[in-house]
């Protein structure tokens, strides 16, 4: 049953982020064509460029997906250390904090 819903989940995923992309693949072909060419004689462009003008854009602004994934497995474990060390005594906290020579408390 796990896996069928995690196959449900991911194949809607899957059919909203091709659909999300083919929507904007197709806006900025419009946009591009409407204004490139008449403001600063630019070329026109096709579907596919405008698809490739969005990966490189997204690569460019947002880094590779690689390193978003990374980012959130970080900040997930230090969320992970913090709700922790919150829950830990004061005793606990301490001998943590000496043992991997960290400064918690501000001591």
């Amino acid at each position: 049953m796990k896996k069928k819903r995690i196959a449900k989940r991911i194949t809607s995923g899957l059919v909203l982020f091709l659909l999300v992309a083919a929507v904007f693949g197709a806006l900025v072909m419009l946009l591009w064509n409407a204004f490139i060419p008449a403001l600063f004689n630019g070329p026109t462009i096709s579907y596919w460029q405008a698809v490739g003008v969005l990966l490189l854009l997204h690569i460019l602004l947002r880094g590779t997906p690689y390193y978003g994934l990374r980012a959130r497995r970080i900040a997930r474990r230090r969320r992970r250390f913090r709700e922790r060390m919150d829950a830990m005594t004061r005793e606990e906290r301490t001998a943590v904090s000496d043992e991997l020579g960290l400064n918690i408390d501000g001591s």
